[in-house]
C-alpha cells in the first residue's frame, strides 16, 4: 500500500491524500482480481456556494436575502465545511457482457436494468464511486434540528449534501486525468441505484464492492447509506475517438 500526494490542472485550492490499494477477493467481497481500486482517504474542495443556495431554493434572479440573513448563511457553511471530512474511493471493472437487459461487470456481478444497460451503450469498463461527509456532521445537524438551530441545520444539510455531490464530481475529474494518457474517456453523467429501473436494492453490491465500511459507512436493511450524506453512483468508461 503506497500513499501518495497528487496535483491536477483543475485542483490549485484543492488538497487529497491517495491510498492505492490491490483489490484482493475475500469472503463477500465482489470486486474480483480484474478490479482496480482508487482510494482517496481525504479530499477538500471549495464550498460549492452557488449549489448550496440553489438546494436552499435561493434564485439569483427571484430571491431577495438582507445582507445578515446572507452572511448567516454564508457563516453556518463554513461551520458545517469545517465539520465535513470528505472521503470516497473509486473502482473500475470491465464490462463482460451487454445486452439491452442486462450488464455483467468484473467476473460475475449481475445488474438487470434496461436503463443502465442503456447508458452504459459503447463502454467498456465501469466505473463505481462512493463518498461520504462523515459522521460529525451528520450529529451537528441533528442537535440543530432538534431545536437548537433549525435554521443552521438546514443550511448544514443542505452544504453537506453538495459537498459530497462535489466529492464525486472531483473524483470524476481526478479519474479523466488517468484516462486521457490511456486513451480514454468517461461518461459525463452518473446513475445512482434508486435512479428509473435501477432498483435500490442495487446498493448493496455497491456497497460491497467499494467496501465502504472501511470509511465508517453503514447500510440498513432498507438500502440506505449510514452516514446519511454518503453516497454511491456509477458512469462508464469508453475508448476515445480516433
Amino acid at each position: 500500500m503506497l500513499t501518495c500526494p497528487h496535483k491536477s490542472p483543475d485542483s490549485e485550492h484543492r488538497t487529497w491524500n491517495i491510498i492505492r490499494s490491490p483489490v484482493l477477493p475475500a469472503e463477500n467481497d465482489y470486486s474480483g482480481p480484474s478490479a482496480a481500486r482508487l482510494d482517496f482517504e481525504t479530499i477538500r474542495i471549495d464550498l460549492p456556494r452557488q449549489s448550496i443556495y440553489q438546494r436552499l431554493g435561493y434564485r439569483r434572479d427571484a430571491t431577495r436575502i438582507s445582507p445578515q440573513q446572507a452572511a448567516e448563511i454564508e457563516n453556518y457553511m463554513e461551520e458545517a465545511r469545517d465539520l465535513i471530512h470528505l472521503q470516497g474511493t473509486v473502482l473500475r471493472l470491465p464490462i463482460r457482457e451487454h445486452t439491452p437487459e442486462r450488464v455483467i461487470l468484473g467476473d460475475d456481478i449481475l445488474f438487470e436494468s434496461r436503463n443502465l444497460a442503456r447508458f452504459f451503450a459503447g463502454c467498456q469498463e465501469a466505473a463505481i464511486m462512493g463518498a461520504t461527509a462523515g459522521p460529525a456532521i451528520m450529529a451537528a445537524i441533528a442537535e440543530d434540528a432538534a431545536g437548537r438551530n433549525v435554521t443552521r441545520a438546514v443550511v448544514m444539510d443542505a452544504t453537506a449534501s453538495e459537498m459530497a455531490d462535489g466529492a464525486l464530481d472531483w473524483i470524476m475529474s481526478y479519474l479523466r486525468g488517468i484516462l486521457r494518457r490511456e486513451n480514454r474517456m468517461l461518461l459525463p453523467r452518473r446513475y445512482s441505484a434508486g435512479y428509473g429501473d435501477f432498483l435500490l436494492e442495487n446498493q448493496r453490491v455497491l456497497y460491497r464492492l467499494l467496501q465502504l465500511d472501511r470509511f465508517g459507512v453503514a447500510l440498513t436493511e432498507s438500502c440506505l447509506l449510514v452516514p446519511e450524506k454518503s453516497v454511491t453512483a456509477l458512469t462508464g468508461i469508453r475508448e476515445t475517438a480516433p
